[in-house]
């Protein structure tokens, strides 16, 4: 017999939906987060041979990387992105760029579909690579969305094994 999908609500066989989900960025949701990339990491394989039998490679994990994450924000007056892509590149130059605030741990929740936080994880010390303030304008399209974009580089990310699967009524 498999295991259980889940083991809280037992009755559930659908999985969790994408459109539900939460950024924190200092503890604060992030108002009109449209989309989030995938959290991905790479390990790299390393081949190696012994003296014995040069002619059959083993393969052992080496180094680990982590693929950065995009955040798409509708364009608001929030002004989290834009706040942060500025501590890390600063038309001041140097001087204006904050050695001790740039990278944040930031959370990531995913919902279920009665807004409750099911699954959790932890994104380590991120800093904005890449902002897009505005997106490209066209007056012949009427029903699309303005959208901001920040890349985040980080050094890894974890699931939170505190947050448990909560019961669904």
């Amino acid at each position: 017999m498999a295991a259980p999908l889940f083991t809280v609500n037992t009755h559930r066989h659908d999985p969790y939906r994408t459109f539900k989900f939460q950024v924190l960025i200092d503890g604060r949701p992030v108002a009109g987060l449209s989309k989030m990339s995938a959290l991905k990491r790479t390990t790299e394989a390393v081949g190696w041979r012994t003296g014995g039998d040069p002619t059959h490679e083993r393969r052992l994990p080496g180094g680990t990387s982590y693929e950065p994450v995009t955040l798409e924000q509708g364009l608001t007056h929030d002004p989290v992105f834009e706040q942060w892509a500025n501590l890390v590149n600063s038309i001041q130059g140097d001087a204006g760029m904050s050695l001790k605030n740039f990278r944040k741990d930031i959370v990531i929740n995913v919902l279920n579909l009665q807004g409750q936080v099911a699954i959790s994880y932890k994104l380590y010390r991120a800093w904005v690579s890449e902002y897009q303030a505005l997106p490209e304008f066209d007056a012949g399209t009427m029903n699309s969305v303005g959208i901001q974009t920040i890349q985040l580089e980080h050094e890894g990310w974890e699931r939170d094994t505190s947050v448990t699967e909560p019961a669904e009524s």
